[in-house]
């Protein structure tokens, strides 16, 4: 019968367990629950009611989704570049890192969770001692002689323990983790929306040297047929060797231009090359001299689905949520924590009869665990995470607005230059006119062939002006799909990340 001691220890060992469940099955958490911080979102972008606004893009549909492609380079309509971005999105090793560590990150996500389930560990042994000299098995003392004696052991244990998280510890830790996985899924996306617009821009920089270098190759031949014009003027007497000097450094200039825009295209080029994942030695891409800057509309959501858009602002509003987390962590060192353990198996003096009811053995126990004093270390570990959860608002805020800032900057920008290309585009068709007007003259003989090649000239240098204003354009319109978050959508990529 056992005593009353027994007794009232058994009582209080229940009572401990079932509170240890109670706590735990009530979900208790300390610290603030997770709420998405206030930011100030305008209804619209200044800059789309903008009175250049008109015919350059579009107001993107209510539907987020279809606002924006993901895929959002094929809207130029050039499958070099499109072959280009696919192939950046699998070679490029920037991207690698970046996705290694958001697999790393998911692993600490299963890290952290495993910690809410107990640990369960098995260990076996087994020996065979001898003592003595002699051959026996049996000891037998007679006088001053000793045989020798063998013995066994062997034993199989399994021990448990787990410590519930009373106090949601754990499940902060676990909030944290995740938060930090879905900050680092977006920060993988922002790099890819930065790998593949940066490869974009090189692109059209190289398509606008293309052009270019044909504009300057038929600059540079109307100017080397001026300067033979002014040589023979001069060599005839009717013009100073001055105009000869001045027609030899126009043509020598233009040689100076072609050489830049050589270096331009073969710097890019190379540039193009990395991204993709190749060596520059290996890698080429053909001349198109005839390129088409043409601006496809771009849909422009509002304001508030940038929010969702953007990876640099879901970064930050995820490592928000990870140091919010953080709090519940650090405040449950407030508390005391209790570990619950069990242990039991088997030994004996033989394997074949090991696992039998006398060989068994067991026990169960938990500890508790209370800081008394810390000298304000717990105090101190709180206020530290609420000032980090405080800076990361902050920064989270601040995100948001330059992401603003942006998406203004280069609505600015795409209205600004294609409406100079435009205004370029109508003085190089009248440069055209008046160069054609002035060829009719010419073959009438009432113009001389350097009027002609004055007339001409003009025209190439207004038509390289247009040019270049449109591949602007273009180079700005990709800025602004950056801007606009490139069609990633951060609600699915977090719902995808917390499945995994």
């Amino acid at each position: 019968m056992m005593d009353k001691a027994t007794r009232t220890m058994r009582r209080v060992h229940r009572t401990v367990v079932a509170a240890a469940i109670a706590a735990l099955c009530a979900g208790c958490a300390v610290g603030p629950d997770y709420k998405r911080p206030d930011v100030a979102t305008p209804a619209t972008f200044k800059e789309m009611s903008s009175p250049d606004a008109g015919g350059v893009w579009q107001q993107a549909k209510p539907d987020p989704a279809a606002s924006l492609d993901s895929r959002w380079w094929t809207m130029f309509n050039d499958q070099t570049l499109n072959d280009l971005c696919e192939r950046a999105l699998k070679a490029n090793q920037t991207l690698a890192q970046y996705e290694a560590a958001y697999r790393s990150a998911r692993a600490q996500v299963a890290s952290s969770r495993a910690s809410l389930f107990p640990t369960v560990s098995f260990a076996g042994s087994g020996t065979r001692s001898r003592t003595g000299t002699g051959n026996s098995t049996t000891q037998i003392s007679s006088g001053s002689t000793t045989t020798s004696y063998t013995s066994k052991s062997v034993s199989a244990q399994l021990e448990a323990s787990w410590e519930p998280d009373l106090w949601g510890s754990v499940r902060r830790s676990v909030e944290a983790s995740e938060a930090s996985a879905q900050a680092t899924d977006a920060q993988l996306a922002g790099e890819r929306l930065s790998v593949i617009a940066t490869l974009a821009v090189d692109y059209f920089t190289v398509r606008a040297a293309d052009a270019d270098l044909a504009i300057l190759d038929e600059e540079r031949r109307i100017d080397a047929e001026l300067l033979a014009l002014t040589e023979a003027k001069y060599k005839q007497g009717v013009s100073s060797y001055d105009d000869v000097r001045t027609a030899h450094n126009t043509l020598q200039t233009i040689d100076a231009s072609i050489a830049s825009a050589q270096l331009t295209r073969r710097q890019y080029e190379h540039a193009i090359a990395v991204l993709i994942g190749e060596a520059p030695a290996a890698f080429s891409l053909p001349v198109q001299a005839d390129y088409r800057f043409d601006l496809p509309a771009l849909p422009v959501s509002l304001p508030s689905a940038l929010l969702q858009r953007r990876p640099d602002i879901v970064q930050a509003e995820r490592t928000v949520a990870q140091y919010n987390a953080k709090i519940g962590v650090a405040k449950a060192g407030y508390f005391p924590t209790i570990t619950l353990s069990a242990d039991g198996g088997w030994s004996g003096t033989s394997l074949a009869h090991l696992i039998s009811l006398p060989t068994r053995f067991w026990s169960l126990g938990f500890d508790v665990a209370q800081t008394v004093f810390d000298a304000g270390s717990t105090a101190a570990s709180v206020r530290a995470a609420r000032a980090n959860y405080d800076q990361e608002v902050a920064a989270y805020r601040q995100t948001v607005l330059s992401a603003f800032q942006d998406v203004e900057d280069y609505l600015s920008a795409v209205q600004i230059a294609t409406r100079q290309a435009s205004s370029s585009n109508d003085v190089a068709q009248r440069s055209g006119e008046l160069a054609a007007s002035q060829q009719r003259n010419f073959t009438a003989g009432t113009s001389s062939r350097i009027d002609v090649l004055d007339t001409q000239l003009t025209q190439v240098q207004d038509r390289k002006i247009a040019l270049d204003y449109s591949s602007t354009a273009l180079q700005d319109a990709v800025m602004l799909v950056k801007a606009l978050g490139g069609g990633w959508d951060g609600n699915v990529k977090e719902a995808d990340a917390s499945d995994k």
